[in-house]
């Protein structure tokens, strides 16, 4: 389909509806953490991922080792990074900014694996994006209070590790776009939510030892509620709407409106949560979302300027 097509309303809603959940999914993960463990989360997370949809959605016609592949990246290293990161302390609102600069690591391993040469566009809201981590680091260099440092400089660190692994996660499906012409996506990450199961509980049992089998259940509603919510609704409804919109218009056409998706996040954690921010990260969110912008319509806006 071409980029100017019209987008109608009912996709204007589902856009606005992935923005939602996406956005707020990071409250949710909050939540779970206040009882359950960073490993305890990603387990169930993703048990709630596989079933049912296990009986819905039959196997992807491609090799094991792709959804070993994807399995480890994206499950265990996204979102096992993620939930460490909030549980030692990182805020949802710091964590919704910081995962979207996943789009640089995706550009970087484009460039080192699919030898894809970098836009200028890419490279300037690299600097952006480097002004706005600098930011960050400053915020523990010269804090204006003692609050400033309530944010563990590791949790910044290991989110961006999330980034990292989800950067790396799409190559891994690009890869299998390439090798597998007729691939399901929505297939993929249902049987790919196998892996890490295992290696959430295995890694519980090493960090957490202390945790008993009654520790896995947890009590609260709110904490049920957010697993369903995370693996459901952000994992495979958002995921699916998702999809089948850039089928429809093209990733061009439909990725800049994941700008929104951070903005969600920082007025939910500071509305739900009341979280609050320090001049020097505001500072640095305002970076990041400078470099977001130009990389994601930058190259678009360019055309669109030449003409």
């Amino acid at each position: 389909m071409p980029n100017h097509q019209t987008i109608s309303p009912k996709d204007y809603f589902a856009i606005f509806l992935i923005v939602l959940i996406w956005g707020t999914n990071f409250v949710a993960m909050k939540f779970a953490l206040e009882e359950l463990t960073p490993f305890q989360l990603g387990a169930w997370r993703f048990v709630f991922s596989l079933i049912p949809f296990i009986f819905i959605f039959k196997p992807p016609k491609i090799a094991w080792q792709w959804l070993l592949l994807n399995g480890l990246l994206q499950g265990v290293g996204q979102f096992g990074f993620l939930f460490v990161a909030l549980h030692i302390g990182l805020s949802a609102a710091l964590a919704s900014m910081l995962l979207q600069t996943q789009v640089f690591f995706t550009a970087l391993f484009s460039y080192f694996i699919l030898t894809e040469k970098p836009s200028k566009s890419f490279l300037v809201g690299l600097g952006f994006a480097a002004i706005g981590l600098t930011c960050f680091g400053l915020n523990y260099v010269f804090p204006n209070s003692v609050k400033d440092l309530q944010v563990p400089l590791l949790g910044i660190v290991l989110c961006l590790c999330g980034a990292m692994m989800w950067g790396a996660s799409n190559i891994t499906i690009r890869k299998v776009h390439q090798k597998y012409h007729r691939f399901d996506a929505i297939n993929f990450i249902v049987w790919s939510s196998f892996v890490p199961i295992i290696p959430f509980i295995f890694l519980n049992w090493i960090f957490f030892p202390e945790k008993d089998v009654s520790s896995w259940f947890g009590r609260n509603a709110s904490t049920w509620l957010s697993i369903i919510y995370l693996a459901i609704f952000s994992y495979l409804v958002a995921y699916a709407l998702w999809t089948r919109l850039i089928q429809t218009y093209s990733a061009n056409r439909i990725s800049p409106f994941s700008l929104g998706v951070p903005m969600v996040g920082l007025l939910s954690g500071m509305i739900i949560l009341s979280e609050t921010i320090s001049p020097w990260q505001w500072a640095g969110i305002f970076f990041c979302f400078i470099a977001l912008v130009i990389t994601m319509v930058g190259r678009d806006a360019m055309a669109f300027l030449k003409k």
